[in-house]
């Protein structure tokens, strides 16, 4: 990966993102919700998609690819119609360009708009440093994880898998709060998903509950409303949550084979469909856990300690059976080392170059 032209492509691409953002913001104020405001946004959408096909590093390239092809394109569907963080209350009219823009593309809200979390920061980031202890060992597995046993192997690269991704959400998000966009807060991705006490506890309040929070709104929701009117709002959620966890599937889908390409073109997409399979079984399984729930009215329930355990189990049974192996066949911890190796080594060329241009001149004077 030539880093240099990877990061001119990064700064094309946001670039190119911020505009057609405020595009979107100048039409959210001449064109009222509805079909119309969609048919204005379209193009904005589809180019959302395609934009992540100039990036082909983990570290550029996947945030990317989340923020825009996932959060932006469903946080703009909901736009169109009147919905969603884009249109609060006080109506668009008060909502800045400022915070249009980062508010489409990443995980973040303002205090203006949502009450603050009330949970301890201080705690947080300590939780987050011992995460960043583990991952930095995970250099050292994935260099003898051929001469690991498979089933352990597997396991570990699920638990860096987590952490990376929570490390890499948090870390991008705060930079661009802190440094861009003053009143601005994490959305946090996570909520201690190894406390969770169900699966619906699991993936309803603790696993990336940013995604979360743009899959109710745009699919959950219009699916409940239309099978109350079939099949009642008693046993609505049911297809709902099937239909939830399918479009995450196939999302997820998409992310994956960004990141897993070596080349800025669409050849050669095979894919494995295991990570809709996956998100597919727990959406069936989530489902029938709220059946049981609803038909025996909550009475009949495990203590939290049995119920957590069995979540944890089957999540990390399922996700090494299905989620986990489609990324390690593509040696996507590889090539994630072997880009933080060539980014370092390109930011101390950057920085002893800035050095050396600062002694001439220097010099010279």
């Amino acid at each position: 990966m030539e880093v240099e032209g990877e990061i001119n492509n990064f700064i094309i691409v946001w670039t190119v993102a911020a505009a057609s953002l405020c595009y979107c913001h100048t039409i959210g104020k001449l064109i009222p919700k509805g079909t119309l405001r969609l048919i204005f946004l379209l193009p904005v959408i589809l180019l959302f998609l395609l934009l992540p096909l100039r990036l082909t590093s983990i570290i550029l390239g996947g945030p990317s690819a989340f923020f825009l092809s996932w959060l932006s394109t469903f946080k703009l569907f909901l736009f169109a119609f009147g919905k969603g963080p884009l249109s609060p209350t006080p109506p668009l009219s008060q909502l800045s360009l400022s915070h249009f823009i980062p508010l489409a593309c990443l995980p973040i809200r303002f205090h203006q708009f949502q009450i603050k979390p009330k949970k301890s920061h201080k705690s947080k980031s300590l939780v987050l440093r011992m995460k960043l202890l583990v991952l930095l060992t995970s250099k050292p597995v994935v260099e003898n994880k051929e001469r690991m046993n498979q089933k352990l192997a597997l396991f570990l690269y699920s638990i860096y898998m987590y952490i990376a991704l929570e490390i890499i959400l948090n870390a991008v998000s705060v930079l661009i709060t802190r440094m861009l966009f003053l009143g601005a807060e994490l959305d946090p991705p996570f909520d201690e998903p190894y406390m969770a006490t169900s699966l619906q506890d699991f993936w309803g309040r603790r696993w990336n509950t940013t995604v979360n929070r743009i899959l109710h709104p745009t699919v959950y929701d219009p699916v409940l409303g239309t099978c109350s009117l079939v099949i009642g709002r008693r046993w609505a959620p049911l297809p709902a949550i099937v239909a939830t966890f399918m479009v995450s599937g196939l999302m997820h889908e998409l992310i994956f084979y960004y990141i897993k390409r070596e080349k800025r073109t669409w050849e050669a997409w095979e894919p494995t469909w295991e990570a809709t399979w996956f998100f597919l079984l727990h959406g069936v399984c989530l489902a029938v856990e709220v059946a049981i729930k609803k038909a025996t009215r909550e009475k009949w329930r495990l203590p939290a300690a049995v119920s957590g355990l069995m979540a944890a189990a089957f999540v990390m049974a399922t996700g090494l059976w299905l989620f986990v192996p489609s990324l390690d066949r593509c040696r996507v911890d590889v090539k994630a080392w072997r880009e933080c190796a060539a980014f370092i080594e390109f930011v101390k060329n950057a920085c002893g170059f800035l050095r050396f241009s600062c002694f001439s001149v220097i010099i010279k004077r």
